[in-house]
């Protein structure tokens, strides 16, 4: 079986009907932006799959906007994931009938994901209304990250809790989860490391902080004041996605008819705003509440590429390119600096290369004009996938595979770029 049929076999496997699921076992819920990358994969097997699966997550948008980061099949037992929907207790917001969901969220590339899933069949789209039904509520979704999580007061969003950031335990976040006190680890009960090795996971420690900063959010009626939140952060990956995603919004507006004007401003703004984050070649999250960079070597500091027009694009491509990352040789982006000690090859996102961060650079390498390194990041994604199957995420040096087995993002993406570059 060659890799397009192998990666096609992950994306149909995982399909539960109306959504995807990121991998069997480990993760038996819908993912907030997990859906969308599986969606830009999906539309190369099925544009109406793709098309349900954004529909099928947006159906369970809160009334605030707020798209929340897991949507939880009642299908699937309630206790088997944890933190499940018994502790989330989203019902107390939205009522009984809205599905239950968490309350957090996850960085915004829906828009993104929306435009390329219509350009796969427009004439299904336009026939299903997919985009007038799915834009009004991007829409709002933007309007709630930009309205109610401006929490430093600079422009940009902040995230209330590291899983917001989708690299749960960065090191970036070490220094600010410091402030907060862990819930003992005998206070609830860890289902991840029923599926994964526990050196591949966040640790203990980790968790308990996690699950003090889910519950004391859930125990204010998931209010966006700064008083509420003990971590509050501006991190450059979710504020370069909404950029691109304001981007999609524009060329979505001019499909339906709308002025792209609106969205056109707001890529514009977010582009200035992000520079308060730049600094040493990269960018880095800014700790509201300590007031100051967090400085470090996140590979969410070179996401900011997928902005179009960012001035400092080339300075990104120095740093991607030196032996803080080694892009160029490696062909995969490690989550972290190499040459910092707490690089972890192994550990989630200390140190190991995911798909999708991957494709991102790629994708903003070759909106910049970088076309050399984008191939060459595309081939290494490509040999990566071949060698350690579908994973979650490899060892960025070997490509040994780590974490869930059969990971639906990495084989959506890997199916986007054997289909269009």
């Amino acid at each position: 079986m060659n890799l397009h049929d192998e990666a096609a076999k992950v994306l149909l496997g995982n399909w539960r009907g109306h959504n995807t699921i990121p991998a069997p076992g480990l993760y038996p819920h819908q993912w907030s932006w997990d859906s969308a990358f599986i969606a830009i994969g999906l539309r190369h097997l099925s544009p109406l799959r793709a098309q349900r699966e954004l529909e099928s997550l947006f159906g369970a948008q809160w009334a605030d906007g707020r798209v929340p980061h897991i949507v939880f099949d009642p299908s699937a037992p309630r206790e088997g994931y944890f933190p499940g929907p018994d502790f989330w207790r989203s019902e107390q917001v939205n009522g009984p009938m809205h599905a239950d969901t968490s309350g957090i969220v996850q960085p915004p590339v829906h828009a993104l994901a929306a435009w390329e899933v219509f350009t796969a069949d427009p004439e299904t789209a336009r026939r299903r209304g997919f985009l007038e039904r799915l834009y009004p509520r991007l829409v709002s979704w933007h309007g709630y990250l930009r309205r109610s999580r401006d929490l430093g007061g600079r422009g940009l969003v902040s995230i209330v809790h590291p899983w917001e950031s989708g690299m749960d335990n960065s090191p970036s976040w070490d220094v600010p989860l410091q402030r907060v006190e862990p819930v003992p680890a005998g206070e609830f009960r860890r289902r991840d490391l029923e599926h994964a090795d526990a050196s591949e996971r966040p640790t203990d420690v980790d968790y308990g902080r996690y699950v003090r900063l889910a519950a004391t959010y859930r125990d204010h009626g998931y209010a966006d004041r700064l008083d509420v939140h003990e971590f509050a952060a501006e991190d450059p990956l979710t504020n370069a996605l909404l950029a691109a995603s304001e981007d999609a919004l524009a060329r979505i507006a001019r499909e339906l008819g709308e002025s792209p004007q609106p969205h056109e401003e707001e890529v514009a703004r977010l582009r200035d705003a992000l520079s308060l984050l730049h600094a040493d070649g990269l960018f880095h999250s800014f700790d509201v509440h300590g007031g100051s960079l967090i400085r470090g070597g996140s590979v969410a500091g070179l996401v900011p590429l997928v902005v179009p027009g960012l001035p400092q694009a080339q300075e990104l491509v120095d740093t991607a390119t030196g032996p803080r990352f080694r892009v160029d040789e490696l062909g995969l982006a490690p989550s972290y600096d190499l040459t910092d000690p707490l690089f972890d090859p192994s550990r989630y996102w200390r140190g190991p290369a995911w798909f999708n961060i991957t494709w991102l650079l790629q994708r903003g390498l070759t909106d910049h004009g970088a076309n050399e390194l984008a191939r060459a990041l595309r081939g290494g994604m490509l040999e990566a996938a071949s060698r350690s199957g579908f994973r979650e995420y490899v060892d960025p040096r070997t490509a040994e595979g780590r974490g869930a087995h059969h990971f639906s993002w990495t084989a959506a993406v890997v199916l986007d770029l054997l289909i269009t570059t």
